[in-house]
């Protein structure tokens, strides 16, 4: 077979502020690959189908001097994040061509990898749409189902405030909190995305550019449980609505990944209301959760008890600098994800 096309999404520069598609990033369609004859070294050949775009990848736009809990993308290579791809071919005996394979896969049309510990076989005995497993059954709801079981704490009749309730994370973090039997407050950045934190139960929805979060939560607080995506205000406002005992669950905080941080004001809350802080990496936690996760998390979306995240679809590996984009000013309307084959 001759060489065909192997497209990549390249990180060409650290971004001062916001990343920008075509300088932060680069379509690169120059190189090229031999499926038939590419070197396996025992390992494996994967097309990618699917590639996550979320909000920590800005993290990892930074010099590689810079430490952090994830490595920084290094100059001149690939992107590198979750996804979906096929096996085309193989040397490892545990992977067969045709299988799906979930897993950190590099933003390119084709790879081979010779380190599979990390890659996981796809059993969709629900038959989920692939997607769904960068979202809902894949590491943003893993983040919001290991989290909320380690730290929430939850009990009947509590209030939580979730964050960014409509993204994939924090619709399933709603979700969860009903089951729970917990009042739920949500917000999120458009009348769209409040529409639907209201389908999938929240009892309190609304959109933080246009309402007052300080005065949502005094008249519908105290909140025992605050799930933050986007630290900054949010985080003071929760900070000045928490009850006693109140659990803060800190996942993210992308309001303060672009711009020069917010100065929280009134942190000796934490000690006079003797508030829980709990910082998480998913990573972390998930080999604890991670056979639940899957035993129960499809069969409640195949069963209807749990909606699978909307979706913010791009189709073609070239739309990655512009989803990227979208995800950290949040204009995106759904759970961002770039398709990048069909099959």
């Amino acid at each position: 077979m001759a060489p065909i096309r192997n497209a990549r999404q390249i990180f060409n520069e650290i971004p001062t502020d916001y990343p920008v598609p075509g300088r932060t990033v680069v379509y690169d369609t120059s190189q090229a690959i031999d499926l038939e004859s590419v070197p396996l070294h025992g390992g494996i050949l994967l097309k990618t189908l699917v590639l996550s775009i979320d909000p920590y990848l800005r993290s990892r736009m930074r010099d590689m001097n810079i430490k952090s809990y994830m490595p920084a993308f290094q100059l001149g290579e690939p992107l590198q994040n979750f996804g979906v791809g096929v096996v085309v071919r193989s040397e490892n005996p545990a992977f067969k061509a045709g299988e799906y394979v979930y897993g950190v896969l590099p933003f390119e049309e084709y790879s081979v990898h010779t380190q599979v510990e990390d890659l996981y076989k796809i059993e969709n005995n629900h038959n989920l749409p692939l997607s769904a497993f960068v979202g809902t059954v894949g590491m943003p709801g893993q983040t919001a189902y290991c989290a909320w079981k380690e730290y929430a704490q939850a009990k009947k009749g509590e209030v939580a405030f979730i964050t960014t309730g409509a993204g994939a994370v924090g619709s399933f973090v709603i979700q969860l909190a009903k089951r729970d039997g917990l009042k739920v407050i949500a917000s999120a950045g458009s009348d769209e995305k409040v529409a639907f934190m209201k389908e999938i139960g929240a009892d309190v929805a609304f959109n933080y550019k246009t309402t007052n979060t300080s005065q949502v939560l005094e008249k519908e607080g105290p909140i025992d449980v605050y799930w933050d995506n986007v630290g900054g205000e949010a985080l003071e406002a929760a900070l000045g609505a928490a009850a006693k005992n109140a659990r803060f669950i800190e996942c993210g905080m992308i309001s303060q990944y672009n711009v020069k941080p917010y100065p929280v004001m009134n942190l000796m809350n934490i000690v006079g209301r003797e508030i829980k802080i709990y910082g998480f990496i998913m990573l972390s936690l998930l080999p604890k959760y991670r056979d639940a996760f899957y035993a129960e998390v499809p069969a409640l979306i195949t069963s209807g008890e749990l909606k699978l995240c909307k979706e913010d679809v791009s189709k073609g590996l070239e739309s990655a600098g512009e989803a990227i984009l979208a995800v950290q000013k949040g204009t995106n309307t759904g759970k961002s994800v770039i398709i990048v084959a069909d099959q």
